[in-house]
């Protein structure tokens, strides 16, 4: 009798409340998006998540990413990510939060040659290449364990560092000229030496300028 009336009383109890401040915070983080995974734990239900977004609260970017609508600017890191298009941060939420941004896509974070993909590139742990998962036409996607040592924060997002993406790009055959160009201006910036490159100096090397 009295195991039931407990879950009488639990059942009658009202869901708690929608954490907006929490869900705010966790979104000015990463550029006003957030996983869908990440407002449940703010409170918002699945329910909640639709009915906000059909109110135009939320805007849905990909399967389980939302935005906050009215995420302002001032909000946002002033870094080069704010060049680079919210599709990167897009990307990485996509990849559960364990991908790093990489190759064409971190030359143009570091700002290193004229890169300007089109798509985001982004490289996943070497095990989940073995999963099944619908990718985004959009994203260019790589497997392989990058090092805590190969990766550096860029505003809300995890990327290959300069030396790790020159010679990231030269492992996968791009375009020798945007390898050339970062070599370049990634010695003249000092943020790397000639030896960390040889690879990348190289590759460059066997094609004309």
């Amino acid at each position: 009798m009295g195991l039931h009336k407990h879950q009488s009383i639990v059942d009658m109890r009202e869901p708690p409340r929608p954490d907006w401040v929490g869900l705010r915070g966790v979104a000015a983080g990463q550029a006003g998006f957030f996983t869908a995974a990440q407002a449940a734990e703010s409170g918002f239900s699945k329910q909640l998540l639709s009915m906000h977004t059909a109110k135009g609260r939320f805007v849905r970017h990909l399967r389980g990413i939302y935005r906050l609508v009215d995420f302002t600017p001032t909000e946002r890191p002033l870094t080069p990510i704010d060049r680079a298009q919210d599709d990167l941060v897009v990307a990485w939420l996509w990849s559960g939060s364990v991908g790093v941004i990489s190759h064409e896509s971190a030359l143009l974070l570091h700002d290193l040659s004229d890169a300007l993909p089109a798509r985001v590139h982004i490289t996943l742990p070497a095990a989940d290449e073995l999963r099944r998962r619908e990718v985004p036409s959009s994203f260019v996607l790589y497997f392989k364990d990058i090092q805590p040592i190969d990766r550096a924060w860029m505003g809300p997002v995890p990327i290959t560092t300069s030396v790790r993406t020159v010679l990231d790009v030269t492992a996968a055959h791009g375009d020798p000229n945007l390898v050339r160009q970062a070599i370049d201006q990634g010695l003249r910036r000092a943020l790397f030496r000639v030896w960390d490159v040889v690879p990348a100096i190289t590759y460059a090397a066997g094609f004309a300028p």
